[in-house]
């Protein structure tokens, strides 16, 4: 994201070369930051963790005349875990607010110079709320009024008071993203497709394949719960092979999905990351498979469809995931996957404004030929058992079971997809109980023949392993010690 923003700024700033734009953030060379610093620099984007880093040890880094502090996804930063380090940089820069002082604009401790914070978000929660008490002073929201969205003007300006609990807008209420509705493009179309745990995986691959060869050139993001889901999804989309039909052709293996494939999230090394995220922007045709760390902040030009693999833990999430389509007036398409135990979700969504209508996919199913032959079902039992589906399924298993490598990253993938599963908090604990699950279905979805006790007690000897070899050379290690 940083490097989104500052990637922007030069375009803005390009005719304006007296502004001088910078960076700093973690995973760059800190020596070349404080050059960049010791030169000067007019906007500085920077992760607060590295900001902190340079005031406390970078000399050359002067902030005297320092007139904005602006928080960016505001509602993010303290659920990340940056409380202390934005309390610390505003203790460093004199910014916190001066209660006792009654001013409207909050004056540097360092200078005379007077200093304005901002906070910038497109939902208002109690992180926000929680970020404010810090930051602001007599804060005022700047906002679209609901009737004249497209024309902000002065009536567009909503003051706020801050009563040291919560905001609250003129009304008293307050400003939170649980009770106001969500406005979405009106060219975005959102639908759902309600899967059996088992099938899940065989229908991501169907509905990527009949998206990809309905138009081969477009973007597709797809969102996982968790990092080692991603890796196992890139890997098995990088490599499955679609299984000829006769014996005769099969030197004539071809990928499943013949698309580029790419994937992002958090355990990614930032040079990884960068990467991917550059490619993504700038290929025409491509398929990204992300955790929430592409969910906001990250602007991806052209993306056509957002498919929630896994759905996110709050309405908020929804709304931003989506929000990586349907861009600037252009027309895009979300695909929310559901187990049939798991369709009260939609409730909380209806809450928001947010209405979603079914996929129809037994008529995508039907359009799959089946040894070089369609066919054409009106009614099935369900499906786990469309043909074309328990095909597929053994293909999949088949090809897990055979590598090593991933049948390990299948089995991860499982042991932490439940840790997630229940990990949702609130009310959406009684909607996704690891108790309606079927273990050994959540494993057909990895791809894994095993039951899960199974897979649980090979991981479990792995680490079992593990500790034995450490404690060994741990003991090993004291005995040389005692030698000399």
């Amino acid at each position: 994201m940083v490097l989104l923003v500052y990637e922007i700024l030069q375009k803005l700033l390009h005719r304006f070369h007296w502004i001088v734009p910078g960076y700093i953030m973690g995973g760059e060379n800190r020596n070349k930051e404080k050059a960049r610093l010791r030169k000067g620099i007019s906007i500085l984007v920077a992760t607060p963790g590295r900001l902190l880093d340079h005031l406390k040890n970078t000399s050359s880094f002067l902030y005297t005349n320092l007139r904005w502090i602006i928080f960016d996804e505001a509602d993010r930063i303290l659920e990340l875990g940056y409380g202390k380090e934005i309390e610390d940089i505003l203790n460093i820069l004199g910014s916190k607010p001066q209660k006792s002082a009654g001013k409207d604009n909050t004056t540097s401790q360092i200078s005379e110079v007077q200093r304005q914070n901002l906070l910038l978000s497109a939902t208002l929660n109690e992180k926000v709320n929680e970020l404010a008490k810090i930051s602001l002073d007599n804060p005022v929201m700047v906002g679209l009024d609901q009737k004249t969205e497209l024309h902000l003007t002065q009536q567009d300006m909503e003051p706020m008071e801050f009563n040291g609990k919560d905001i609250l807008g003129k009304d008293g209420k307050l400003l939170s993203s649980s009770t106001e509705e969500y406005k979405l493009p009106t060219q975005l179309l959102q639908r759902y497709i309600k899967v059996p745990c088992g099938s899940r995986l065989v229908v991501l691959l169907a509905i990527l394949k009949h998206l990809f060869e309905k138009e081969p050139s477009q973007k597709v993001v797809v969102f996982f719960s968790t990092c080692d889901a991603v890796d196992f999804h890139y890997s098995l989309v990088s490599g499955f092979q679609l299984l000829p039909h006769r014996q005769s052709d099969i030197e004539d293996k071809q990928l499943f999905l013949k698309c580029n494939t790419l994937r992002l999230h958090g355990n990614m090394n930032h040079e990884d990351r960068r990467t991917t995220f550059n490619a993504f922007k700038t290929e025409k045709s491509a398929l990204l498979l992300s955790s929430d760390v592409a969910a906001r902040g990250l602007d991806f030009p052209k993306v056509r469809c957002i498919i929630q693999y896994d759905p996110p833990g709050e309405a908020t999430e929804y709304v931003h995931r989506v929000g990586r389509t349907a861009r600037i007036g252009e027309k895009g398409d979300s695909l929310l996957f559901l187990q049939p135990v798991e369709t009260d979700y939609l409730h909380g969504l209806e809450k928001h404004g947010v209405t979603l209508t079914e996929y129809p996919l037994q008529k995508l199913l039907d359009s799959f030929p089946l040894s070089g032959i369609k066919y054409h079902l009106k009614n099935f039992v369900s499906v786990d058992t469309h043909p074309w589906v328990v095909s597929l399924q053994r293909a999949l298993e088949s090809f897990i079971s055979s590598e090593l490598k991933m049948k390990k990253m299948a089995q991860n993938a499982f042991c932490s997809w439940v840790r997630a599963y229940t990990a949702h908090r609130g009310e959406l604990k009684g909607i996704f109980m690891v108790k309606k699950l079927h273990l050994g279905h959540v494993a057909r979805s990895f791809a894994l023949k095993e039951q899960p006790s199974l897979v649980n007690k090979s991981l479990q000897k792995q680490s079992k392993k593990r500790m034995r070899d450490q404690k060994h050379n741990n003991v090993s290690k004291k005995r040389k010690v005692s030698k000399r």
